[in-house]
């Protein structure tokens, strides 16, 4: 069982920048896409971005897109999403989650296809 622990979140002002930190547990995960998802109360968890076991591809939501970046240590079993020119639309609990699939062909944005997840970091920001 693979247990993920975020971190960095906070609240800032609009234009401001967080980067946020999830470390997993296992080092299996260096096989495995991870992401980043979020979610606010009453609406289902978006997908904000993930990147693929060996760092070389990512992707994005069109709503981050240019300003969020995600990357990855393995060395660490760490990955980061940088979150730059946030906006109050980006309020939200932001969770880290591992794709269970080993080294898959393409990166999915459906949280259906994610197994394990952490239990979130409140980013809040203000206008």
């Amino acid at each position: 069982q693979v247990q993920l622990v975020e971190s960095g979140g906070g609240l800032v002002q609009a234009g401001g920048s967080l980067r946020l930190s999830c470390a997993a547990s296992e080092r299996t995960v260096s096989k495995n896409v991870m992401g980043w998802f979020r979610q606010v109360p009453g609406k289902e968890r978006e997908f904000v971005g993930a990147v693929d076991w060996n760092g070389d591809r990512t992707l994005y939501a069109d709503s981050v897109k240019g300003r969020f970046t995600i990357s990855r240590d393995n060395a660490k079993n760490t990955v980061y999403l940088e979150m730059n020119n946030l906006k109050p639309e980006d309020t939200a609990v932001y969770f880290c989650t591992v794709d269970p699939r080993v080294r898959p062909a393409q990166i999915a944005d459906s949280h259906s296809i994610y197994k394990y997840w952490g239990r979130g970091t409140q980013v809040t920001v203000s206008s």
